[in-house]
C-alpha cells in the first residue's frame, strides 16, 4: 500500500487538513495517509526542516511526502517533486527543501507543470497541485510525466555552529524548542567533539546560567540522578537523537520544561567556553 505524508502549518481546526485528504482517497481511496503534523507554526521552514528531517527517516523508501508550509499559491513561484533519500517529497520552491537536505543532494528535481495552462485556477495548491502529483506516484506514475527535471532549487542557509578560535568557544543558537520544552541547538555532536579534542574542560553558558556537562542520552541522565540525588525537576544537557545538544529538564513539559526555567527563545545563543 502506497503511503502518502502530510506536513502542514494549517492547525487542526480549519477545514484545510481536512480537505486535503478528502481528496487524496477521492482519487485513490486505498492510499494510506499518515500525519506528521500540522501544528507548524505559520510559515516556519526551520521548525519543518526539523520536524520532517527527523521523522521521514522512519518510513519505508518511496514513501511521498507533501510538505505544506508557506504553500499558497503565486504564480511566480514553482512546486516541486524532490526525489532524495529514496522517497519524494512535494513543496514550493521556498527554500525549505533545501533546510532538510542541507546534506543530502537530491537524486533529482521536478518543477510540477500538471496545472501549468494559463486558464488552470488553483484555489488550494495543496489539493489542485499536490495531491494529484503525489496520487499519480502513488498509483507508479514517473515524475517526468507530470513534472520536468531542473538542475536546482531555491537555497536557504541552515544555521550553523560556529567555532570562535581566538576565543576558545563554538557559539550555536536555539532552533527548535519541542513539546516536552526542551530547547534544541544547532550543536552538532561530531563538531562539539573535533573542537574539544584540544582542550580539557568546557562550560555551556546561556543567559546568565551554565552547565559543565553534556550527557549522551535522556537513559543517562536518569541512571546518573538516581544515583546521586532526586532527579525530578533537575536540568541537563545531552545530545539528543538528531546528536544536536539539548537543554532538558527531566519530565519537564510546556509549562514546567526548559524553555520556562531557562526563559531562551528560538534564535538566542548558546556557548560552549573550552579551557
Amino acid at each position: 500500500m502506497s503511503i502518502i505524508t502530510l506536513t502542514s502549518d494549517f492547525g487542526n481546526l480549519d477545514y484545510r487538513v481536512a480537505a486535503v485528504k478528502g481528496k487524496i482517497l477521492s482519487l485513490n481511496p486505498e492510499v494510506n495517509i499518515i500525519d506528521i503534523t500540522h501544528e507548524i507554526q505559520a510559515f516556519n521552514l526551520i521548525q519543518t526542516s526539523y520536524i520532517v528531517r527527523n521523522a521521514y527517516k522512519y518510513f519505508p523508501k518511496g514513501s511521498i511526502h507533501i510538505l505544506s508550509v508557506d504553500s499558497f499559491h503565486h504564480k511566480s513561484r514553482k512546486n516541486l517533486i524532490y526525489k532524495a533519500d529514496g522517497s519524494y517529497f512535494l513543496a514550493a520552491d521556498n527554500g525549505l527543501l533545501s533546510l532538510i537536505f542541507f546534506d543530502i543532494k537530491p537524486e533529482a528535481i521536478y518543477e510540477l507543470t500538471l496545472n501549468n495552462r494559463f486558464d488552470d485556477v488553483i484555489n488550494f495548491t495543496s489539493t489542485d497541485i499536490f495531491v494529484p502529483a503525489a496520487v499519480h506516484l502513488a498509483n507508479g506514475g514517473l515524475p517526468e510525466v507530470i513534472g520536468r527535471k531542473i538542475p536546482s532549487a531555491k537555497q536557504l542557509m541552515f544555521p550553523r555552529a560556529v567555532y570562535n578560535e581566538s576565543e576558545g568557544m563554538i557559539i550555536g543558537e536555539v532552533t527548535y524548542i519541542d513539546n516536552f520544552g526542551n530547547i534544541i541547538s544547532n550543536i552538532n555532536k561530531d563538531f562539539f567533539e573535533n573542537i574539544s579534542k584540544g582542550y580539557n574542560g568546557f562550560t555551556i553558558k546561556f543567559r546568565n546560567l551554565s552547565l559543565s556537562r553534556i550527557f549522551s542520552s535522556h537513559t543517562e541522565v536518569v541512571s546518573d540522578w538516581e544515583r546521586e540525588t532526586e532527579f525530578h525537576g533537575q536540568s541537563a544537557a545531552i545530545f539528543n537523537d538528531s546528536q544536536l545538544l539539548e537543554l532538558t529538564i527531566y519530565k519537564g513539559s510546556k509549562k514546567n520544561g526548559a524553555k520556562s526555567l531557562f526563559g531562551l527563545n528560538v534564535g538566542e545563543n548558546i556557548y560552549i567556553e573550552f579551557s
